[in-house]
């Protein structure tokens, strides 16, 4: 098994290449992901809707050993990323990370929020600062709301224009 340091590096490297490659097949690459993904965390949120994606980000925050606060209130949840340690360790090496390396969080969560039902608004914040904000609505009126406050939003693969962007 590739340890976390080295995985993270690498997928960085396939970010890169797949961007010479053409947008498209990069956000291909992402639903994938995202299809992969969807094996972990569905159910939960069939099944428990908000509190189900707490469980599973909280699992999350305990095995990646990131500073991440999680929110979870009855209309929302909301992430704060203090040290994502994706983006550091992606960061921490002398191949620099891709250009557009935080939209991978969106590039897969976006699809499973869009196939549920709920709104991801994705606050990538900078792309040289390992931190960013998620919140997740049901409302789609709320999520459009907090989407005017994003420094950096971030959007997915499937996202319709006019629903935020990159």
């Amino acid at each position: 098994m590739i340890p976390s340091d080295h995985f993270t590096r690498f997928y960085n490297e396939v970010f890169k290449f797949l961007e010479t490659q053409g947008e498209a097949d990069l956000e291909l690459y992402w639903l994938e992901i995202s299809k992969n993904q969807e094996k972990h965390i569905l159910e939960l949120i069939e099944t428990r809707g908000l509190a189900g994606m707490y469980q599973y980000w909280s699992v999350i925050k305990d095995e990646e050993n990131c500073g991440l606060d999680l929110d979870l209130h009855e209309d929302r949840l909301e992430l704060h990323m203090h040290a994502c340690p994706s983006l550091a360790k992606a960061m921490d090496n002398d191949a620099k990370p891709m250009t557009r390396y935080c939209d991978h969080c969106a590039g897969w969560i976006g699809p499973i929020m869009d196939k549920t039902g709920y709104h991801l608004v994705y606050d990538a914040i900078s792309r040289t600062e390992p931190r960013c904000v998620m919140k997740v609505f049901k409302d789609p009126a709320k999520a459009r709301e907090a989407e005017a406050s994003a420094q950096l939003l971030m959007g997915w693969p499937g996202r319709k224009s006019g629903e935020g962007g990159r």
